[in-house]
């Protein structure tokens, strides 16, 4: 094996081919230079090789990459590369040759790193930063007013113009020159002058780092990354900079897409906001309108019926006075043959008595005190009746009105009125057949009660010896009570025309009839044919309409009450701020058939799944 000496170029213009100066004593550099290549010449094991030697860094460059060798490998036919290269170079290639003298290999040979290639590089590199370093130490110091100076000016230094980052050192216009020419040079990365080049220097290994894990984040030098065995997560510098520039860029248009899409939906918002203060103006205005117009007619009702009763009451009076006038005028005309009769009888004339007799035994025509009434209860009781029906209707429309506003107001969650929300809550629910009415009957599963026009005997028959049982409602409990917690059910009533709907307490009244007061301990929905009204108040109407599909929903510790029509997903009516201090049990009351035929039964269904 022969040694062709190559030509030497070196890449710090330091010699006197650039400063114009004679040749000066070898430097710290070049002596290390010589004791490398002493040591390259006594592992030789041809020894006239020492004496002719001469390295250059074209001799450390990867004809792939054009770059100094990087983890270097050599291929059977005696080329070296670096082993990223070779390996991207096999992949894309169809044929596993050498890219130099195109020697093609039946099987890809398994690369190794040439450690000695890899160490000569290595200290090739870092005795050029070396020698820059300590070539630079020698110079006089001098200013030119620039933040960074060139390293390798000898006399005034000049204001650097570019670094680069593979040779560690900042170069002025002049001493950049072979960056531009030499081949070698062109690939390296320059930048815009950096102070603390230093910095990109391996601290444990001293030397540069030119590599970067993906998968820690942290640069590396070529000793770095042999210890911590990361070929799979290591790539150089510059292409992890390509890459994490191209993402940094990918990165930069999202967030200018996303903040065009934010400033778009400030825009859209904000519009949005504009028109909703013109439309709740507007709502408002004609809400106010309305309702000062439903109110201003309420006011004119009120007094028409104020008058009408006035003036009905007036006519009443003057009928009933000429009725009274008649009849003192008859009592007058009646005194008056009284008087006669009494004069005829206390004279002493019998002759002029039986004369007279027969004519003042005739009384005066009188009117019939029976033909006339003034009986007012009658009237009265019918206005009040339409009245308080128009009123109720009135004000069960209020109480819709009330309820759609809490549930929009907000003072409340939005979620908590929805009968999706409520449906979350839902309970099996089966009844207590100990309660149930003698005239009720219940399904074999106790989930549906019907109204029986006979008693059950064994039943009334045991009527007095259970407490539990209803003995003058038609009722039943569910089975479990329920405390301090929500719950939820559905029963279907169907075409039913009178059905009672709720929660009792434990405790609720078994014997006797139930009187509807707001304390009797029962939360129910009481339909009647067409109008739903409460236990609570008799008479009284919460709402109108009909229902198949009855959903009730409790909050104990709310103390609320609510039943939902399931059809239409709509508030029938609610009861809130109640006062539980007891077990709450599910409430059915078929009803008798005062409303005609009522037999069929509530069935308890599962909450979701339509009958």
């Amino acid at each position: 094996m022969t040694w062709e000496k190559p030509k030497l170029r070196r890449i710090r213009p330091h010699s006197s081919c650039y400063s114009g100066k004679p040749t000066r004593a070898p430097t710290q550099t070049q002596r290390k230079w010589e004791d490398l290549k002493l040591k390259i010449s006594e592992d030789s094991t041809h020894s006239d090789m020492a004496s002719s030697i001469s390295m250059s860094e074209e001799q450390f460059l990867c004809s792939i990459c054009l770059d100094t060798f990087t983890r270097p490998v050599s291929t059977p036919c005696g080329h070296n590369f670096c082993l990223a290269c070779i390996t991207r170079y096999w992949d894309d290639a169809p044929l596993c040759q050498c890219p130099l003298c195109k020697e093609t290999f039946q099987t890809r040979p398994h690369l190794k790193v040439n450690t000695f290639i890899s160490e000569l590089a290595s200290q090739f590199l870092l005795l050029q930063v070396t020698d820059a370093r300590a070539w630079s130490s020698e110079r006089p110091p001098a200013n030119s007013g620039a933040a960074v100076l060139c390293d390798v000016c000898t006399d005034a230094q000049r204001g650097a113009v570019r670094s680069c980052l593979e040779c560690v050192t900042s170069y002025c216009d002049l001493h950049l020159e072979p960056h531009h020419r030499a081949a070698g040079l062109r690939g390296h990365t320059l930048v815009d002058p950096l102070e603390d080049l230093e910095a990109r220097m391996c601290k444990e290994h001293n030397r540069l780092l030119r590599l970067f894990c993906r998968r820690d984040n942290v640069l590396l030098c070529d000793v770095c990354s042999r210890l911590r065995n990361l070929s799979h997560h290591v790539v150089p510098v510059q292409q992890a900079f390509r890459e994490m520039r191209d993402e940094l860029e990918v990165a930069d248009a999202r967030a200018r897409e996303m903040i065009r899409e934010r400033q778009e939906k400030v825009q859209a918002t904000r519009a949005s906001v504009q028109q909703s203060q013109r439309d709740t103006g507007a709502a408002i205005a004609r809400s106010t309108e309305e309702l000062a117009a439903l109110a201003s007619e309420i006011q004119r009702s009120q007094a028409e019926l104020v008058q009408v009763m006035e003036e009905r009451q007036k006519a009443a009076e003057e009928e009933a006075e000429g009725f009274i006038g008649c009849l003192e005028r008859d009592v007058a005309q009646l005194e008056a043959a009284r008087g006669r009769l009494r004069e005829l009888e206390a004279g002493g004339d019998q002759l002029r008595f039986l004369q007279e007799v027969p004519d003042a035994c005739v009384l005066p025509r009188t009117a019939d005190p029976t033909s006339f009434s003034f009986d007012r209860h009658v009237w009265l009781h019918q206005i009040r009746t339409c009245l308080s029906s128009s009123v109720s209707q009135l004000q069960a429309v209020l109480n819709n009105i009330n309820a759609q506003m809490s549930e929009f107001s907000g003072s409340e969650d939005a979620s908590d009125t929805t009968l999706e929300y409520m449906q979350q809550h839902k309970v099996n629910v089966v009844l207590d057949a100990s309660t149930a009415h003698p005239q009720l009957i219940l399904s074999d599963d106790r989930k549906e009660v019907r109204f029986s026009m006979s008693l059950v005997l064994w039943r009334f028959q045991n009527l007095y010896r259970s407490p539990n049982t209803f003995t003058e409602n038609l009722a039943v409990l569910g089975e479990q009570g329920f405390m301090s917690c929500r719950f939820y059910f559905e029963v279907f009533v169907g075409r039913k025309t009178e059905w009672c709907l709720g929660v009792a307490k434990a405790s609720v009244q078994r014997r006797g009839p139930m009187v509807q007061t707001p304390h009797n301990g029962v939360w129910s929905l009481w339909f009647k044919k067409d109008r739903f009204e409460t236990l609570s108040y008799q008479d009284v109407p919460v709402c109108w309409g009909k229902v198949e599909r009855v959903g009730v929903f409790v909050d104990y510790n709310r103390g609320q009450v609510s039943f939902f029509n399931v059809q239409t997903e709509t508030l029938i009516y609610s009861f809130t701020e109640c006062h539980f201090t007891e077990a709450l049990h599910p409430y059915f009351n078929t009803g008798d058939n005062e409303y005609g035929s009522n037999l069929d039964p509530m069935v308890i269904v599962p909450v979701g799944q339509m009958r």
